[in-house]
């Protein structure tokens, strides 16, 4: 069996985290991406619910080109495998498209929050929520 590392990537930011239970005591990952919070303009608020997010995590946490650290987080544990869980992001295919080219990469999925197939501006935490609460309390 290979060794593995988990990559804790943004759209699932909890202990119930697919790749957190069936991967136990797993060397984790999260990279704070620079490129992203700077493309999105990421507010100081939003950042820090993150990290106090990633806090409750088994987790160690590093910032940079995200697909290069977490291929140096494997190399630094000799794993031949990233587990990470699927995202609806279009930069994650990228990331996982480099990853790819130097290591094995398992996607799990996540159960849904709630059932949509629109489109969601995911930059703003209101406007997601905006279209999401219809559906959760319904």
């Amino acid at each position: 069996m290979n060794k593995s590392i988990i990559w804790i990537n943004g759209d699932c930011l909890s202990p119930q985290n697919p790749a957190l239970k069936e991967y136990p005591n797993t060397p984790a990952i999260w990279v704070w991406d620079d490129a992203l919070i700077e493309e999105w303009q990421l507010s100081l608020k939003r950042i820090t619910f993150i990290y106090e997010c990633l806090l409750e995590l088994p987790v160690e946490i590093r910032r940079g080109n995200v697909g290069d650290e977490i291929i140096r987080f494997a190399q630094e544990h000799d794993a031949k495998l990233v587990v990470t869980t699927d995202s609806p992001s279009p930069r994650f295919q990228q990331l996982c498209n480099q990853i790819e080219k130097s290591l094995e990469l398992e996607v799990l999925e996540v159960e849904a929050f709630f059932d949509y197939d629109g489109f969601i501006d995911l930059k703003r935490f209101s406007r997601y929520w905006k279209v999401a609460e219809k559906y959760v309390f319904k």
